[in-house]
């Protein structure tokens, strides 16, 4: 056991625990301004706490063991998030999680982005770079990906589900489409957009009563708010303008750690978790937001670039959990910037949230542990 800790890649643990450092100091920031949330930065560093040894305990363990597991382990997240639809909480709008005991609260579907990969990673594990086959291949993986797609929809959580079609498009890649499928899958998609977009503004009634009768209304003041904004309202706006506005007045260096004018007046909503970035940029200006920016690349370039043997598996687990993270990085940065529509996709590692810190590192112990047992 000692041989194997000796063998963890320290560059990424002290990245980790850099990103514990700022994630903490930015939600007791983000909190100072309301009593609700004021122990929310003491409950990110037991997240850390925990999350921490969840690393090491998974990197140490054979990662091929996890994958043999995969889908008793799909099985279960299904479950819990069959449960957690009847069940569960009712937080942001999305009836998502299952309270803990002393104030923690867990989410299912940032579980399933793990146990995605992991399975699709099991169905592939054969393959050695085959070309997939359609019926073989694809179908199930296409499968595997729709029913947690559609179960958490219905919550609804939009962000995890878009992520759950991306795992699958990077696992489709990595794993060998053929050009000719993967060029079609990418025509499909963009046909489907400009089919969307030009449905909704030339039908925009209907789909907005429809949205509204299926109590998702927030998703239309979302979409309103990223392909209309001159015709979103005030309220659907909101949320974008305050982060533009935050994050533009901290011009190159910031208004100073605690000082953020924006954040301190609440005029930041969701500050703590969904607009942090904004708190970066307010507090910290551009020399901030491009010094995180430059972490995750880091930490992004290490796990795709580990050494983890001649391992199929490893490979395309490590490209599965790092288009999760530099998905869930451009999409969060892009909607606090009006750059993307808002989908309440969290900052990887920063926003407050103790189920993704602990799957995060879940996924990533799991890149450590291929690389300890690397053939």
């Amino acid at each position: 056991m000692i041989r194997n800790i000796k063998k963890l890649d320290y560059h990424i643990l002290i990245l980790l625990f850099l990103f514990m450092i700022i994630s903490t100091l930015l939600i007791k920031s983000a909190t100072t301004y309301d009593e609700q949330y004021h122990n929310l930065y003491i409950k990110n560093m037991i997240n850390y706490a925990i999350g921490f040894v969840v690393l090491i305990v998974t990197a140490l363990w054979d990662y091929r063991l996890v994958v043999k597991m995969s889908y008793y382990i799909y099985g279960i997240a299904l479950l819990l998030l069959v449960a957690v639809y009847k069940l569960g909480s009712k937080i942001n709008g999305a009836t998502g999680w299952f309270e803990l005991p002393f104030g923690f609260n867990f989410q299912p579907a940032e579980l399933m982005k793990i146990v995605l990969i992991l399975s699709i990673v099991k169905l592939l594990e054969k393959k050695n770079y085959d070309p997939l086959q359609i019926t073989r291949d694809v179908v199930p993986m296409a499968l595997m990906t729709l029913i947690p797609f559609i179960l958490v929809l219905k919550q609804p959580d939009l962000g995890n589900a878009v992520i759950y079609l991306v795992i699958l498009f990077a696992m489709l890649w990595m794993g060998n489409m053929k050009y000719r499928h993967m060029l079609l899958l990418i025509l499909l998609i963009a046909a489907s957009l400009i089919a969307f977009v030009y449905s909704y503004i030339h039908y925009h009634d209907s789909i907005e009563r429809y949205l509204l009768d299926k109590k998702l209304g927030h998703w239309s003041e979302r979409i309103d708010t990223y392909l209309m904004p001159d015709q979103a309202s005030d309220d659907a706006a909101y949320h974008v303008k305050k982060t533009i506005t935050a994050i533009g007045s901290g011009q190159l260096s910031g208004e100073g750690f605690m000082q953020g004018s924006s954040k301190n007046r609440g005029r930041i909503p969701f500050a703590y978790s969904d607009s942090i970035f904004a708190v970066i940029g307010e507090e910290f200006g551009f020399i901030g937001c491009s010094a995180l920016i430059a972490l995750y690349l880091i930490l992004i370039s290490r796990l795709l670039f580990m050494n983890t043997g001649s391992a199929y598996i490893a490979g395309i687990m490590a490209v599965g959990v790092s288009a999760v993270l530099l998905f869930q990085i451009f999409e969060n940065i892009g909607m606090l910037m009006g750059l993307m529509p808002l989908t309440g996709i969290t900052l990887p590692f920063i926003s407050y949230g103790g189920t993704s810190i602990i799957i995060n590192m879940f996924s990533i112990g799991l890149i450590l542990s291929a690389q300890i047992h690397r053939d």
